[in-house]
């Protein structure tokens, strides 16, 4: 699919705030209400937006740890991947699953209220799955950045 320079301001300005009203977006982007309409739609029919969403502040709602856990398996035949990323993803603490290589089999990103909570995630995921082999646990002292954008730059096809 290629993108024009319209196209790319619509999800630009989707990126920043996914909120805007359909006129709002269209003088931003500088294009018709009937054109901006038209567009996201495509865009979202195509595949290219797959959600809007609102994005929360976990400490002001006391969930205040984060994690990043790296997670080997004893067997990785496809069979035993599949199985884990399934339970891992069904888990609500669980905010990102990745497969990865090389190294570890999986790199997760988990929000929970607090070590007891994250204690609790380890028994219904990692402890109780006799395939486990290693779980380490990286955990957040401070946010730096958290920017889940897209950069559009130099995505642009002919005009």
């Amino acid at each position: 699919m290629e993108f024009d320079a319209t196209d790319l301001r619509l999800l630009d300005l989707l990126q920043a705030d996914a909120s805007l009203s359909n006129q709002e977006l269209a003088e931003r982007a500088l294009t018709s209400p009937a054109t901006a309409l038209r567009r996201v739609r495509r865009l979202v029919e195509e595949g290219v937006i797959t959600r809007r969403v609102a994005l929360l502040d976990p400490q002001r709602l006391g969930a205040g740890l984060t994690a990043l856990v790296e997670i080997t398996l004893d067997r990785q035949g496809a069979e035993h991947l599949d199985a884990f990323e399934q339970r891992a993803v069904a888990d609500a603490a669980v905010q990102q699953c990745w497969r990865v290589s090389p190294g570890p089999d999986f790199v997760l990103v988990l929000q929970v209220r607090d070590m007891a909570a994250y204690h609790a995630l380890v028994q219904r995921l990692f402890t109780q799955d006799a395939n486990v082999r290693n779980v380490k646990a990286f955990f957040s002292v401070k946010r730096a950045k958290f920017e889940p954008r897209v950069d559009l730059q130099g995505l642009a096809g002919p005009a």
